[in-house]
């Protein structure tokens, strides 16, 4: 009996670290996939991926370097599902956590304020297409802006006018601060994945550092 507990140990043990192997190397992969997709953004001249660092099985982070001195102190977290981990993978993909690409910079000019953006939609338990119109009504709300300051100020104006026209690029969160990292930005994965969606990401997220700089407020 011992014997056989011995080598059902053994043999659990010979599956485990061949799945950490495996998909470790999954994990690998994609995150190389990301980099290149990171590139891509900052063809032209603009910038490059200089150096990249993994943390475990799951997180890639990459410090950028740009020719203009728009974004200081730049780099890039990727965060993938832990497929490595059997468990906590469960434990994330029961929790419908997605992978994302965030970006993190100082600004040339730190922003005075400090504003958190997230993005959430709600969805009915049914397609639309599978409700009576008859008992349903669509609307389109526009965005909702929750503040703890008593009077909005035109200081944010060009932050919220940036961020309306970078819904596209499906951002998940965008944080502006005084303190380092003045400026962080979260995009789900996926959506790096198309060409068009990739290489217009520098550029979003240079228009809406520009609406944040201080020069400009």
């Amino acid at each position: 009996m011992g014997r056989l507990l011995v080598i059902d140990a053994l043999g659990a043990s010979l599956l485990l670290t061949l799945w950490y192997l495996a998909f470790a190397r999954y994990n690998h992969r994609k995150g190389a996939a990301a980099l290149r997709w990171v590139q891509l953004a900052c063809r032209g001249g603009r910038g490059k991926v200089v150096e990249s660092r993994w943390f475990g099985s799951s997180r890639l982070q990459a410090r950028l370097q740009f020719a203009s001195r728009r974004f200081d102190n730049a780099r890039l977290t990727v965060n993938l599902r832990p497929r490595a981990l059997p468990l906590r993978w469960l434990f994330s993909y029961w929790r419908k956590q997605k992978e994302t690409l965030t970006f993190e910079a100082d600004l040339d000019f730190p922003p005075g304020f400090q504003l958190e953006v997230f993005n959430h939609r709600w969805e009915c338990g049914k397609r639309r297409d599978e409700l009576s119109s008859k008992a349903w009504e669509f609307h389109s709300p526009g965005p909702v802006v929750l503040t703890t300051r008593a009077k909005w100020t035109q200081d944010l104006s060009p932050v919220v006018s940036a961020l309306m026209s970078s819904r596209e690029h499906s951002f998940l969160r965008v944080q502006f601060r005084p303190e380092s990292p003045n400026f962080s930005a979260t995009v789900a994965l996926e959506a790096m994945q198309d060409p068009d969606a990739a290489s217009g990401f520098l550029t979003v997220l240079r228009e809406l550092a520009a609406g944040a700089s201080a020069k400009h407020l």
